[in-house]
């Protein structure tokens, strides 16, 4: 991977002046030979009460110099601020393979389900099992007593693995989309995980705010790693705006503190990240 980067609403309109859409033309580090991969996952969102919870990142325009991200909702739904971080992947990179899944590839928007699943082949199967992260690009859930989505991995092999996208209890999830990020599991210089914020405390016990500090168990890298980090996860109450933003600070070659938060009247009963940390 080449670079990471972060783009939020309010980079281009104030929080309380909400727009349907929002773009920004995003300038490469450096010019490419073709135009490189760049997927983007969400990282913070801000989404007025009484509506479904409407969100859609993604990277369009893609160039070899430049692309432009985009963070849209739709419907009644009003979106006050977003945010994601997204990955420079260069065309040299071919053992890092990135893709999405859609709930709407399995089932139409009109019949919700509590859980679906794909599995995913790789284009270019590994010589061993690769490590492998989902994160949230979109959300479309509604009803119930809190908007509650999630997005994980499993039965990973050489060849490929499976992903899902669930809710649970009353919510409606109407659709989603995952992104995923694979890389050799012996790659160097490279140090990928999952976090919640049940690692620290019960979903029960809701607080505006938690972190936690952890290490890069021997990975190592000759300078202060890039980090990309996005939501693999919410389960936030309806009685409020749904305010949630995750980020990382005190970035070092051996670690790093991962930070989950909410802010205001919202309820945060859970939330989790996945991260990948690289030179």
């Amino acid at each position: 991977m080449s670079a990471v980067g972060s783009f939020n609403t309010q980079e281009v309109h104030l929080w309380n002046n909400p727009q349907e859409k929002t773009s920004k033309v995003i300038q490469f580090p450096k010019a490419y030979v073709a135009p490189p991969r760049v997927p983007c996952g969400l990282n913070s969102m801000d989404i007025k009460e009484g509506t479904n919870v409407r969100i859609r990142a993604y990277s369009n325009d893609i160039n070899n110099r430049e692309c432009k991200l985009n963070i849209d909702t739709w419907a009644d739904t009003t979106l006050y601020s977003a945010g994601v971080d997204y990955l420079i992947a260069k065309p040299g990179d071919v053992d890092i393979q990135t893709g999405e899944f859609s709930t709407q590839e399995d089932h139409s928007w009109d019949k919700p389900q509590l859980q679906t699943s794909r599995r995913i082949n790789f284009e270019r199967p590994y010589v061993t099992p690769p490590k492998v992260l989902s994160y949230l690009r979109e959300i479309d859930c509604g009803e119930g007593t809190s908007s509650r989505v999630r997005t994980y991995v499993d039965k990973i092999d050489a060849k490929g693995f499976t992903i899902h996208i669930d809710t649970w209890a009353d919510t409606k999830l109407f659709s989603g989309i995952a992104g995923w990020v694979a890389y050799p599991e012996d790659k160097e210089h490279i140090y990928s995980g999952t976090a919640n914020t049940m690692d620290v405390r019960p979903w029960d016990q809701p607080q505006d705010r938690q972190h936690k500090d952890i290490s890069f168990q021997g990975v190592s890298f000759w300078r202060r790693p890039s980090v990309f980090c996005a939501l693999n996860s919410i389960d936030i109450s309806k009685e409020t705006n749904l305010r949630v933003r995750a980020y990382v600070d005190n970035v070092s070659t051996g670690g790093m503190t991962w930070h989950i938060d909410s802010w205001a009247d919202t309820k945060l009963w859970s939330a989790g990240i996945s991260y990948i940390a690289f030179n």
